[in-house]
């Protein structure tokens, strides 16, 4: 506790680990969210671990951001609507530079600037604060539109949850993104199948979630979400479909506490904290498996 950095780095054996590697960043988001979520008794440790992935392939080449230049007017906008997993963006931030990775044991300390749902205040490479959900798609959709408007290049990301796709709000903010022809903003969806207390099918049934999106008038397509390599190639495509008139949405099929066998597709981690036994198994399972 006392050099937080080197106690999540010391499976690395001393060595600095490479953070351009996707399955090293999404481990270390991991690790990160596990210590974090220990040591401020904070939740939704189970959302951060199935969004590895994905928050880790934006961070290692996806993303045009910059740590030396966080507010470059000519950045990707990033916005994590699912906000409760807040930690994996920190983590990744943190990790690829843009402030130092010993700020993450502050992460829902009494007076931290890393509250529990992602802020924007006071943290570079944050645009804006979430937690509320629904209202991440509209924003970034919004976002997009300017940047049309102001015929600029940069890209709208916006990572969604499969529960927050209850909220007729990111429904209207998918009509209107195809309706302005948004195609430089992309949604990824962390499909891990399940919210707050049940799964998903149990609350309210998305599928077909695929062919839902492109009735709405966008390119759509499913992947592996831990997957790195089908993260990335489908990122690309997205990219690519700049002047295709369509946004694109990526459905990433995650498991929720993916990488600690006891946490996956179990309800109860969505709000519970690793602590006693509990954290000294995850922690083990997590460093048996560093990439």
């Amino acid at each position: 506790m006392d050099n937080y950095e080197a106690l999540v780095h010391s499976a690395f054996g001393g060595q600095k680990p490479d953070t351009s590697d996707p399955e090293v960043l999404a481990w270390l988001i991991r690790r990160n969210g596990l210590e974090m979520s220990h040591i401020s008794h904070g939740s939704h440790i189970g959302s951060v671990f199935s969004a590895a992935e994905i928050i880790a392939v934006l961070y290692t080449g996806v993303l045009n951001v910059d740590p030396s230049d966080p507010k470059k007017p000519d950045r990707d906008r990033m916005i994590l609507s699912k906000g409760h997993a807040g930690s994996a963006v920190y983590a990744a931030l943190a990790e690829t530079g843009f402030f130092p990775v010993e700020q993450l044991k502050t992460h829902y300390g009494n007076g931290s600037i890393l509250s529990g749902h992602v802020s924007h205040k006071g943290i570079p490479g944050v645009e804006v604060s979430t937690g509320s959900l629904g209202h991440g798609l509209g924003i970034g959709t919004g976002m997009a539109l300017g940047a049309k408007m102001d015929g600029a290049a940069w890209r709208t990301w916006v990572v969604l949850g499969d529960g927050e796709c209850d909220e007729g709000s990111v429904w209207e903010a998918a009509l209107q993104a195809a309706q302005f022809g948004l195609d430089r903003l992309c949604a990824i969806v962390d499909y891990n199948h399940m919210q707050s207390l049940f799964r998903v099918e149990e609350t309210l049934r998305l599928e077909p979630f695929e062919q839902k999106w492109k009735d709405f008038g966008w390119n759509a397509e499913s992947v592996d979400g831990h997957d790195v390599v089908a993260l990335r190639a489908a990122c690309d495509r997205a990219k690519a479909n700049a002047g295709s008139g369509k946004p694109s949405v990526i459905l990433a099929h995650t498991v929720k506490g993916k990488g600690v066998s006891f946490m996956e597709n179990d309800i109860l981690w969505h709000y519970r904290t690793p602590q006693g036994e509990e954290y000294e198994a995850a922690l083990k399972e997590l460093e048996a498996h560093r990439p």
